[in-house]
């Protein structure tokens, strides 16, 4: 079936969070195609205050880089904007012209700041605070003034104005209410902020209505209604954001404060959506991120034809991403005629906690100074859990750390879903770091690096891990290296969730301590990369690979070694003829028949390498990695008189699918022709011998120091079942075992039971040997492109 053209409006985290929820629900039903106005890939808008305080850096905020984009298939136009959208031709053109048609739109155009319609308001100097660009404009205006004034009391100027602080601007803040975040807090919440917020250089101007932007070019000075003035070498307008909804309206759509949507998402125009910030739906309009992302799990669902309930709203909570400021609040926090609170003040301490009812549900709460209850409380909230007179008031107390909801979590569960941050990994990088506080988990771990809604949690979660009660000592598996504290698997996770696609990038967003790696995590990096996406490949200076008919090995002594390929050890006589003559021209007297049954031509010279190759005109095998080592068969034994042409059928099958393959280490299989075992299959990684018609083959085996005898995994009625056996438990190896994990090992962690039940599944087992051929493949056209 032809996949549809789906066209996404927008690049910000509404948008690539819809899109990685698409991918994740099916890959391959749409060709995407985005558009982003700004001239950068994606990143976290909400962290922009962050980079701001220098907490961060732009490049720590990246969402997906352009790699990511070109792995999945998904066309970006970025600084274009689309201009006009024909909803009936279902087409849209762009400020370069360019005109896409689509079977399925997403409008994703977010919000734009509130710029205050004032006299001076386009003068020099003055900005929102909306883009990497805005956060870079201030960074440099603090480099050479020094005044800065921050319209807006809410949660983004609190933000900016800390940010400035921190640049060593003198910052004022001027709101129009009596009170900071009026819409977040109440009165003792916010008096209690502003008295902190003072007391970290910010200074309030309160009930301020701002008339005129003063100067000439530049701005010097803000003028408000009541006659003051105050210098300004700065004017940040953060006021507020609106809904951007100018390209929908102009197009047709339907339109209130935002892009009106259903539960579907879905625009008044059949095949047209919207997501994020620009949406409105049952009246209401969100500007915080976690809607965003609930907005783009239901869409993605939607349109992949999954069954789902729909978007049924959120309920908001807010966090202040300022530093040493403990803020939380959700849902309704002002008395009314229905409800009724508890409050709890303690002026010594600083600690303000309310909690307001609706009978015998919560249904809203502000905490100042201590927000420890705050996820416990929401979790009340969003169930709507019947609570008794006593219950209630015990809500207000710190909870009891082996009663929080991170301590009832399973280890898989996320505490943060923007990074997708399990539990267990908390607890390992805790147990193998020593972390003791939020900002170390956030550093380690990504946790908490994006909304920081998150970090309620992770704090009940570090209290949980001190307190006596904690007995989830089941994180005892060691790090990949001292580079970073991710487990293999771990890290296998991140970098499928993250699509990350080197090793570089692996290093640098997952936190690594030495971002040039050690010996052991380079190599391992190499080898899950490798599996992942099976086009990785790496610089290896001391092979030589050009194809199939140009390849060898370096030595120690400089000189290079070439390997014919001799599938199933079996030489025909032009092939040794060939071989024959190519030595004696290039005077290449040191030649050995080798335990994987091929001829190696050794002490070869780098110049001569390219006319060995031409002479010798023949497969050669690879030279580099764990792979699977030439099949053993018992082909040219002679004492037995059994039939060896099907082990040798087999041998020649395998290793032709398996060519250039990475494994996580070296695999050895061996196919004996009867139950003499000439190959030593029961010794081997892979091994089957022939009884009376049939195939036993055998897994797990090791004929090293210390052998070990492989164990019976099945009984194959013919050839071709073998094959697909064989190739069906090669690949599972391939991608559950951990680098270097020998097949013993990983058959021991994974139990036979289990690996039996994967490859006894059909579909499973089909599954698994069409992915090998795929990856072989894709190995096999990247190396020859290389």
């Amino acid at each position: 079936m032809k996949k549809q053209r789906l066209v996404v409006i927008g690049n910000g985290m509404a948008a690539i969070r819809f899109v990685r929820n698409l991918l994740k629900e099916d890959p391959d039903f749409y060709n995407v195609v985005m558009f982003g106005s700004e001239p950068h890939t994606s990143y976290s808008r909400i962290m922009l205050s962050s980079v701001l305080q220098g907490d961060t850096t732009v490049d720590d905020i990246t969402i997906q880089p352009c790699s990511w984009y070109e792995e999945n298939n998904i066309q970006l136009f970025t600084g274009e904007t689309v201009l006009t959208i024909d909803k009936d031709d279902k087409k849209l053109v762009t400020d370069k012209s360019r005109e896409v048609t689509f079977d399925k739109l997403v409008i994703a155009t977010g919000s734009s700041p509130f710029i205050l319609p004032i006299a001076g308001n386009d003068k020099e100097g003055v900005i929102a605070f909306r883009t990497i660009k805005d956060c870079e404009r201030m960074m440099e205006t603090a480099e050479k003034f020094s005044k800065a004034v921050v319209i807006g009391g809410g949660l983004l100027g609190l933000e900016a104005a800390r940010g400035l602080v921190n640049l060593g601007m003198k910052t004022d803040v001027v709101h129009i209410s009596k009170y900071i975040m009026e819409r977040q807090l109440d009165k003792q919440a916010s008096l209690m902020l502003q008295e902190q917020l003072e007391e970290q250089g910010m200074n309030f101007l309160l009930k301020k209505v701002t008339e005129e932007i003063i100067g000439e070019d530049r701005v010097k000075a803000v003028r408000f209604k009541d006659g003051t003035t105050i210098e300004a070498d700065l004017v940040v307008m953060a006021a507020g954001v609106r809904p951007n909804i100018k390209l929908a309206e102009e197009s047709g759509i339907q339109t209130g404060r935002g892009i009106i949507v259903n539960d579907h998402l879905q625009t008044s125009e059949q095949d047209i959506y919207a997501v994020g910030e620009c949406v409105e739906h049952n009246g209401n309009v969100y500007g915080l991120v976690q809607p965003l992302y609930e907005q783009a799990e239901v869409l993605a669902k939607h349109l992949c034809r999954k069954s789902t309930g729909g978007y049924k709203g959120s309920l908001l909570y807010t966090q202040l991403k300022i530093s040493g400021v403990h803020l939380f609040s959700a849902g309704e926090i002002q008395p009314g005629s229905e409800t009724k609170a508890i409050h709890y003040y303690n002026e010594v301490d600083s600690i303000y906690k309310k909690i307001v009812f609706q009978g015998n549900k919560a249904v809203g709460t502000v905490m100042f100074g201590d927000t420890r209850a705050g996820p416990a409380v929401l979790d009340t909230i969003v169930k709507q859990k019947p609570l008794s007179s006593k219950d209630k008031s015990l809500l207000l107390e710190s909870p009891d750390p082996q009663q929080s909801p991170a301590a009832s979590y399973s280890l898989e569960k996320h505490i943060c879903s923007c990074n997708s941050v399990s539990k267990g990994t908390i607890i390992q990088a805790v147990q193998q770091r020593g972390l003791t506080t939020v900002p170390q988990v956030r550093e380690c771990t990504k946790a908490a690096s994006s909304c920081g809604g998150c970090k309620p949690l992770v704090s009940d979660l570090l209290d949980y891990i001190k307190s006596d009660g904690f007995d989830e000592g089941v994180i005892d598996e060691p790090t990949l290296c001292s580079c970073t504290g991710l487990t293999e698997d771990e890290l296998v996770e991140q970098i499928q969730i993250q699509n990350l696609s080197s090793a570089e990038e692996v290093m640098v967003r997952l936190g690594w301590l030495n971002l040039t790696g050690c010996s052991t995590c380079r190599l391992a990096l190499d080898y899950y990369l490798g599996m992942i996406h099976p086009e990785y490949s790496t610089d290896r200076k001391e092979d030589v690979f050009i194809n199939d008919y140009m390849n060898a090995k370096a030595q120690q002594d400089g000189s290079y070694a070439v390997v014919p390929q001799l599938y199933g050890g079996e030489v025909t006589i032009e092939q040794l003829k060939n071989i024959t003559q190519t030595a004696e021209k290039f005077n290449i007297s040191n030649m050995a028949v080798a335990s994987d049954q091929r001829i190696h031509l050794l002490g070869i010279n780098k110049q001569d390498l390219r006319s060995v190759w031409n002479m010798l005109d023949m497969p050669l095998r690879a030279p580099y990695g764990n792979r699977v080592e030439p099949v053993k068969t018992n082909i040219g034994n002679h004492d037995c008189q059994c039939h060896k042409q099907s082990a040798l059928n087999i041998a020649r099958a395998i290793e032709k699918k398996t060519e250039l393959l990475q494994t996580p280490y070296r695999l050895k299989i061996g196919i004996s022709s009867c139950i003499h075992n000439g190959a030593g299959s029961t010794t081997k990684d892979i091994g089957a011998i022939k009884v009376d018609g049939s195939w036993e083959m055998y897994i797990g085996g090791s004929s090293g120091r210390n052998a070990r005898k492989g164990q019976l995994l099945c009984i194959a009625e013919d050839d071709i079942q073998l094959e697909r056996m064989i190739l069906g438990c090669l690949q599972y190896y391939r991608k559950s075992a951990r680098y270097l994990e020998r097949t013993w090992q990983w058959m021991d962690r994974l139990s036979l039971i289990h690996i039996r039940e994967a490859l006894f599944n059909e579909e499973l087992c089909e599954e698994l040997i069409r992915t090998l051929s795929e990856d072989a493949a894709i190995k096999k056209e990247h190396l020859i492109k290389a």
